[in-house]
């Protein structure tokens, strides 16, 4: 997944200088004729390296060219995406094309949000509903029988090529994949997270992936709606106590990606809603102020929500900045819009620089107050539910 990277002066391996090289080669190319030459080149490699698992060789690639050259980075980090959660497998002597596939799940809650095994009843209903409403007629699916949180996604692109290969093959025999569950770390909790079904599907080589790449009428909005629908009451007791937004199936990388984003106003919705039910008061009571929290540039916005005739700030909500976001964006205004749209009235914007800090006995985020001052939120006394941070 493109991602921020530290600067690397290591000296690197051949096959990184080689990464490189092609990469660098498909920026500069100027036809579509020399783009598929270099590609054929970079997968061929990239795929080779994901099976002997020289993880190092990519990371180290990808560093040097952050450094050196933005558009050929973005390029190798597009095929090295591509070949982690896609590939060609044959069975009974047919290709498929196989692809890792992700649904991303919005939720959040005054208790904890469930991740752990989903029953086999379950699982089946899940991929009969994606079967009819996402995927194309001809796709065999498999679903992986855990709903995963952002903790326990693979952490690699090794590993996401790994589970790409074992879930590819589960679709190809029509069969479910049961994951060893003791190898996955804890889940953190927070009152608003992302959940994700995982799953690959397996078409003949070259023929439709997803319902709207089919010859119907079919859209990604209409396959949304009805994924919504259908799929829905199969999700609830998945997510027991919780409010949850399901979001579109698609491939793995791009599903993670627009969930990150998804999750930013999904989450500043969550919190105005937590804190009323929480305070029994409207939304029209409260305060949130915003301030922008650089490090060694702009990394972030934090929200402090506090009652609208005091001073203290009960919670907070961090929005990262992503992708090519910078301080150019009107990230402000959303913000903004989003708040008054959610019933907030009073919405006080900081135009100073904030610190990058967190408390240092709990390593929470420190959250900006009507004096421009970054403080730790506390949830008023009286009430007993906890104070945490909306990712």
């Amino acid at each position: 997944m493109k991602r921020n990277r530290l600067s690397s002066r290591k000296r690197i391996s051949a096959d990184a200088n080689e990464l490189s090289r092609l990469a660098t080669g498909l920026a500069e190319s100027g036809g579509r004729l020399e783009d598929a030459f270099w590609e054929k080149q970079l997968s061929e490699l990239v795929t080779s390296l994901l099976r002997t698992g020289a993880e190092d060789d990519l990371n180290a690639s990808l560093d040097r060219l952050f450094d050196s050259h933005a558009e050929a980075h973005d390029d190798l980090a597009d095929i090295i995406e591509a070949c982690a959660e896609s590939c060609v497998m044959s069975h009974q002597g047919e290709d498929f094309d196989v692809l890792l596939f992700n649904v991303p799940l919005l939720a959040w809650s005054r208790f904890s949000i469930p991740a752990g095994t989903i029953p086999k009843a379950t699982l089946q209903t899940l991929k009969v509903q994606l079967g009819a409403h996402v995927f194309s007629a001809q796709a065999r699916i498999a679903l992986a029988d855990y709903l995963y949180s952002p903790d326990q996604l693979p952490r690699t692109f090794v590993d996401t090529w790994q589970l790409m290969r074992d879930l590819g093959a589960a679709a190809l025999a029509n069969a479910s994949l049961k994951l060893d569950v003791s190898t996955l770390p804890e889940t953190n909790q927070f009152l608003s997270d992302t959940r994700y079904l995982l799953g690959a599907i397996a078409v003949p080589r070259g023929t439709a992936i997803f319902r709207w790449n089919e010859s119907d009428e079919s859209t990604r909005e209409s396959a949304l709606k009805e994924w919504v629908k259908q799929g829905s009451p199969s999700l609830e007791p998945l997510l027991t106590g919780c409010a949850f937004q399901p979001l579109l199936a698609d491939a793995y990388h791009a599903a993670c990606r627009a969930a990150d984003m998804a999750s930013r106003p999904y989450s500043l919705r969550a919190s105005v809603a937590f804190l009323q039910t929480t305070l029994g008061k409207p939304a029209e009571s409260l305060r949130a102020v915003v301030g922008a929290f650089h490090d060694k540039r702009l990394e972030e916005y934090r929200i402090g929500f506090g009652p609208r005739d005091g001073d203290a700030i009960y919670h907070g909500v961090v929005w990262p900045l992503l992708g090519a976001e910078d301080e150019s964006t009107d990230v402000v205004g959303e913000v903004e819009s989003l708040l008054r749209e959610s019933g907030i009235k009073e919405v006080v914007i900081h135009t100073q620089r904030f610190p990058f800090e967190f408390c240092d006995d709990c390593g929470a985020p420190l959250y900006p107050n009507m004096d421009g001052e970054s403080v730790h939120a506390e949830m008023p006394e009286q009430n007993n539910a906890p104070s945490q941070t909306l990712h």
